[in-house]
């Protein structure tokens, strides 16, 4: 058995080919993420990875929609995104794959 504790993990990714994390995988990317109201990430998107996102809890902002609790966002590798957290709120995140430096500010370039 192994035991770790969320606030010793680095904004929230828990599961990932990082460290720290309970278990390392490039399979897949697990976080459980806690905002305040007011909350926000810049536009960014990933090359690579699809980004899931779960509101557990509170009002998100995702590519221009409100989202609240129940609501599951699947953001595909090219989809730009930015977040607003409306109120505090929790999320679970899953990127599949794993894949290290593939979070790229901004929308992706045309070609």
């Amino acid at each position: 058995m192994r035991h770790a504790q969320l606030k010793d993990m680095v904004k929230g990714w828990f599961v990932g080919d990082f460290s720290p994390a309970v278990m390392h995988s490039t399979a897949c990317e697990v976080a459980v993420k806690h905002y305040a109201a007011g909350d926000r990430e810049d536009v960014h998107h990933h090359r690579i990875a699809t980004e899931i996102t779960l509101i557990v809890s509170g009002e998100v902002e995702m590519m221009g929609r409100r989202w609240g609790a129940g609501d599951i966002v699947v953001v595909e590798p090219g989809e730009a995104t930015d977040f607003v957290a409306h109120t505090d709120a929790v999320n679970v995140v899953v990127k599949l794959p794993s894949a290290a430096g593939d979070k790229y500010l901004g929308t992706l370039p045309q070609d």
